[in-house]
């Protein structure tokens, strides 16, 4: 009998754009503008700087033709450094894209490996679009598979992640299906990254989006040479849920493939933080616009969250960095409840200040059973605000603001996307403004051409 592994192999390599319903590319090509917006916000940060520092020192610096663009630089470099850097760049701002039911990340790991190799080797649009959908595809359901257990101590971005990623560029060399399964198995035994980084503010969090494109990049261009790798990565008995996971679940690898289009249930994130704080904040702001509340009457909330919120979230009690403060429950009610949304601005300016840690410290979370039992399918918001003149108001949000029955629209994604790069400096307006113009027509593209590199032409020419 074919292995559910080698099922899911065969549809990343045999997937055609045609077979992909027009909802779906739209979908993609709105988490595409989307996840542009993330990689240019990465310009200036540390991590990102270290990680794109090494790129760069490691990688060649090349011409434009046949080379992948390095974003926040205006260089080109080999793609598999290309990948690496902007994979690192688009997950500082905790702006990037997720899908609820496998708690995964996918745009920072797909999109990085399809632009350059799109880019390095003259792909069309629409390839970009169909390398990304399988990527997409393969990682959503490797993080089904993985779990719940899984994600309690591994980050599923940098795991899953680097399926994904293989899943993309083994597309994209036109990897047969034997071949994507080599590739699979390569990646799989590469999966890393852990949750323990969050305890002391560490700068883990963007190498495990930078190793897992870079990884996935590698494991399918050597699979393209011959090089082997196991054959049941995932449900073997020394593979990856035997290692990784204590509940994992089969059938949610081939569920429903070609049927099911779970790239178009990811959400795009609307506050700049960690997704686990999305929901209590927005029932947060729902019951101070229904009551009339301000952040000053308020007493104390509770947060009412599923387990996997505690699992990441409790270990950050007083965050030392604007990064670590974006995974504290209390920091981000605390800016939603003054400013009406915990935006880049709002954690740089405010996330150490008087007034919001005493917030901060008026938050407590608590494991509700109704919210659990609906996640990672559902990330329902719940809260209890407690005011100072004795009221106990209860707030409840069934979709977060960016899920896709309450998503954004293409004038929001293109707004954010411009926010974040002014946030950043890393494009000026014009530039910005023509590199997303251009992406919204990325399936009519003949060629992918750079999208910021100066003097190289608009990018949806040929």
């Amino acid at each position: 009998m074919t292995s559910r592994t080698a099922e899911l192999a065969a549809f990343a390599a045999g997937l055609t754009f045609e077979s992909i319903p027009e909802p779906v590319v739209r979908k993609a090509e709105d988490l595409l503008v989307d996840w542009f917006g993330s990689a240019v916000a990465g310009k200036g940060s540390r991590p990102v700087e270290t990680l794109t520092d090494f790129a760069c020192a490691m990688g060649p610096e090349l011409a434009a033709e046949g080379a992948a663009e390095v974003l926040v630089r205006r260089r080109f470099t080999s793609p598999y450094f290309a990948a690496m850097a902007n994979a690192a760049a688009s997950h500082v701002a905790e702006q990037d894209d997720v899908h609820n039911g496998s708690v995964f990340h996918p745009a920072t790991v797909v999109f990085p490996v399809a632009l350059a190799l799109a880019q390095a080797r003259g792909a069309s649009g629409r390839q970009l679009l169909t390398a990304a959908v399988a990527g997409y595809e393969v990682g959503i359901r490797v993080g089904e598979f993985l779990g719940r257990s899984h994600y309690k101590v591994f980050h599923t971005t940098g795991t899953a992640g680097t399926l994904a990623a293989a899943a993309t560029a083994g597309h994209l060399l036109g990897l047969d299906a034997a071949r994507m399964q080599h590739a699979f198995g390569s990646a799989g035994t590469q999966a890393a990254g852990l949750w323990e980084f969050l305890r002391t503010a560490a700068d883990s969090k963007q190498l495990h989006t930078a190793h897992a494109a870079a990884a996935g990049l590698m494991a399918a261009s050597i699979a393209g040479q011959g090089f082997t790798g196991a054959a049941e990565i995932l449900e073997g008995p020394q593979g990856m849920a035997a290692g990784m996971s204590s509940d994992a679940d089969p059938s949610r690898l081939d569920d429903r493939l070609g049927e099911r289009w779970a790239l178009a249930e990811t959400s795009f994130k609307y506050h700049a933080s960690c997704r686990h704080t999305h929901p209590a904040a927005d029932a947060l702001l729902q019951v101070m616009q229904r009551d009339k509340v301000q952040a000053g009457d308020i007493e104390r909330v509770v947060a009412r969250v599923h387990q996997g919120a505690i699992d990441v979230l409790g270990p950050v009690r007083q965050p030392a960095t604007v990064h670590q403060s974006k995974f504290s429950m209390g920091t981000v009610l605390a800016l939603a409840a003054r400013f009406g949304h915990a935006g880049l601005c709002e954690f740089d300016e405010h996330y150490l200040d008087a007034p919001t840690q005493a917030f901060r410290d008026c938050v407590t979370m608590e494991l509700d059973p109704e919210v659990d039992a609906a996640y990672p399918q559902r990330w329902i918001g719940k809260v209890t605000v407690h005011t100072r003149d004795g009221r106990v108001l209860d707030g409840r949000v069934d979709d977060p603001k960016g899920d896709p029955g309450n998503t954004l629209s293409r004038d929001e994604i293109t707004a954010k996307a411009l926010q974040l790069a002014a946030w950043s400096g890393g494009a000026d307006a014009r530039e910005m403004r023509a590199a997303v113009d251009a992406l919204w027509l990325v399936a009519r593209w003949p060629r992918v051409r750079p999208l910021l590199a100066r003097g190289t032409g608009s990018p949806h020419k040929s």
